[in-house]
């Protein structure tokens, strides 16, 4: 019977690689990793800042009245019309807008990025009058709205565009059978001067009350007020997120409060992602928003989704 000679190198375990695969390996991967960022860095350039999405939600309340049933909001913010916002894409939201057939039509602020270098301020109030909502448009400031020496500038655009520009202060919407609810607005609370009892003061007792405030981490104070409802923007829901996350950075006065629902004691609280981007052209996982609330007469303070669709 032969013996096997069993030698030094047959007990060495191979090389899984050698060195030309490692290479080819380390070089794939790098290519991956290149273009995964590139395509990440394309998307959130170019193609999430110019999309839309359009959400709905019933809002339920017992001081609604009845007959308010139905009547439609429709929310618009941060358009920071600018060098990666046009008149163009301002346009195409007004015909959405008028889509939706609202009864009312409210916009949270930041309407231009930077008001004193808007090369074409005079051609944003003819597009903003276009949009239909026969119980009223209203508007607020925004932080920028008053930055950049933008106060008179855009109180003139939006007086142009049929708009009501809320500073401290409140409307009553009243219906024919004397029914009624109110729209508060704020001044901007970064570079206006709010003043929130100003802005509820003879508000009727038991009237449905909604506040419009740029910045959302405003209803902290607001849960203070006879306000029911508040609207804000000014986050653009972080402009960057993670998923799981959630957002890279938001700015001030809206670190705690950045998307979507909230409860504050007796208020609902909703922020408004914006349409616009500022100081960087990107969103990711962020992406533009109009919301529309439909209000509904119940005993219980609810809310209830009604979709979230593409647009």
């Amino acid at each position: 019977m032969n013996k096997q000679t069993v030698t030094d190198s047959d007990k060495k375990p191979k090389q899984l690689y050698t060195r030309r695969q490692f290479l080819k390996k380390s070089i794939s991967f790098m290519r991956s990793g290149f273009v995964m960022t590139l395509s990440g860095y394309f998307y959130a350039r170019f193609i999430e800042p110019k999309q839309l999405v359009t959400t709905s939600h019933v809002i339920y309340h017992r001081l609604i009245p009845k007959s308010f049933d139905g009547v439609k909001i429709v929310q618009f913010s941060d358009t920071h019309l600018g060098h990666f916002y046009d008149l163009s894409q301002l346009e195409r939201i007004v015909r959405k807008i008028n889509e939706l057939a609202p009864d009312v039509v409210v916009f949270t602020g930041d309407l231009m990025d930077e008001p004193n270098k808007y090369p074409d301020t005079e051609k944003i109030a003819p597009v903003l009058e276009k949009i239909k909502a026969p119980l009223g448009k209203f508007s607020i400031y925004g932080n920028h709205d008053h930055g950049g020496y933008g106060t008179e500038i855009y109180l003139d655009i939006m007086d142009k565009a049929n708009f009501k520009t809320l500073i401290n202060e409140h409307v009553i919407i009243e219906l024919l059978d004397k029914s009624k609810i109110a729209i508060a607005g704020l001044d901007d609370m970064m570079l206006g001067k709010p003043n929130f009892s100003a802005m509820t003061k003879d508000i009727p007792p038991n009237t449905y009350t909604i506040a419009l405030l740029h910045e959302p981490d405003g209803a902290n104070i607001t849960a203070s007020f006879p306000v029911h409802l508040q609207l804000s923007g000014h986050s653009h829901g972080g402009q960057i997120q993670i998923p799981f996350l959630g957002p890279l950075v938001t700015p001030p006065l809206a670190m705690q409060y950045y998307e979507g629902f909230y409860k504050i004691n007796d208020l609902t609280l909703y922020v408004n992602r914006g349409l616009g981007t500022t100081r960087m052209p990107f969103r990711f996982f962020s992406l533009p928003e109009l919301t529309v609330f439909t209000l509904k007469h119940e005993k219980t303070d609810l809310v209830s989704d009604q979709s979230m669709n593409g647009a």
